[in-house]
């Protein structure tokens, strides 16, 4: 098994050519390298690999031998390999039950129906846990025939709105996205979304709240027949616009609930994993992980080898529906303008509670 990246180790002191003191001492094994060698352990990873990791890092290679020998009988390593035990239970039993999902026939295509009656709706995409494009209830949109930058622009351009932007500097643009912040006027937006080509560099999103505005309510007076199970009455308070050029990326992350994505204006290429993957989705902070679907690497990530990705291209008046905890990338392929809302009202509420990772640094000293 591939070692994590070990943690960094303060450059030794260089020596002029007229010092002739004796050479540096290696670099220490410090704390944070503890934690490495404990945590390299705890995935497996062979004594031999962890040896050549850390002397290849400038740390004495008796010393780096002789810590990873006494890891192991650390009376707090042995109480956190129990919780690993039962852990890689947790991941071996959620290993099987993909194997079944993926024993269904038409598991790898995402279904595209025009139709679905509200019981099969629950039964076979709500509990049955699978993705669903709807592809005729939008037809009856006024959005369908009105939604368009330059309508966008005409309505509200007047009114500002908060996106994302400068997001190409940051790899960790979304999980980091109150530091994107910007708010801008609506009409100088569609302008530059219009002038500036593909680009992931702004995006309104969904994070805008621009719909519990009351001067973007006419917006709602667009939204048509609903798919099953949906409360109308929450539609304002739970649902979101977007609208940026095609090139913008969400990066891989699970929603907290179940939810619907209709496209009025645009594509957008959606990549779906199963919730039952995600322990080898690297998910180390919150609901993200740190895999590009666009450019896997399975050096960094060889977990991700066998993953089985899905993959649908959602058209004009189509309308995902992502069932609970699936994961996703989406990609817009041209400029778009979509609808998201979570207003369902299903035989079960939509909340749900999660235990989310959170990334944890050990305190030097």
């Amino acid at each position: 098994m591939t070692d994590l990246t070990p943690p960094p180790t303060p450059p030794r002191p260089s020596q002029s050519a007229k010092n002739t003191a004796p050479a540096p001492a290696e670099a220490p094994v410090t704390l944070e390298w503890l934690g490495w060698v404990a945590e390299q352990h705890l995935r497996g990873c062979t004594p031999e690999s962890m040896l050549a990791s850390m002397t290849a890092a400038g740390l004495e290679r008796e010393t780096s031998a002789s810590v990873i020998e006494l890891v192991p009988g650390n009376p707090i390593y042995v109480a956190a390999e129990r919780q690993a035990h039962q852990l890689r239970k947790l991941e071996s039993t959620v290993a099987n039950l993909q194997r079944l999902w993926e024993l269904e026939p038409t598991y790898a295509a995402v279904d595209k129906r025009s139709v679905v009656s509200d019981a099969e709706f629950v039964y076979r995409y709500v509990l049955g846990c699978r993705p669903l494009v709807l592809t005729g209830h939008a037809r009856d949109w006024p959005a369908m025939q009105r939604w368009s930058p330059a309508d966008l622009k005409t309505r509200f351009g007047g009114f500002d709105v908060e996106i994302q932007a400068e997001r190409q500097v940051n790899p960790r643009y979304e999980e980091d996205k109150g530091l994107h912040r910007r708010t801008v006027r609506l009409g100088d937006f569609v302008d530059q979304v219009l002038a500036g080509g593909a680009t992931n560099d702004y995006y309104l999103t969904a994070n805008n709240e621009a719909l519990r505005r009351p001067e973007f309510a006419p917006l709602l007076d667009d939204i048509g027949s609903l798919p099953p199970y949906c409360n109308r009455a929450e539609l304002a308070e739970r649902s979101s616009f977007w609208f940026g050029p095609a090139g913008t990326v969400t990066p891989l992350h699970h929603d907290t609930l179940m939810l619907f994505h209709t496209q009025v204006v645009g594509r957008k290429r959606w990549r779906l994993i199963s919730p039952l993957q995600g322990p080898r989705l690297y998910n180390t902070n919150g609901v993200f992980s740190p895999i590009d679907l666009d450019a896997v690497d399975l050096a960094q990530f060889p977990l991700f080898e066998g993953v089985n990705v899905l993959e649908v291209v959602v058209e004009p008046g189509e309308t995902m529906f992502l069932p609970l905890g699936w994961w996703h990338q989406v990609r817009s392929l041209d400029v778009s303008l979509s609808f998201s809302y979570s207003n369902l009202a299903l035989p079960i509420a939509n909340q749900f509670t999660y235990f989310d990772p959170r990334p944890r640094t050990i305190p030097a000293g």
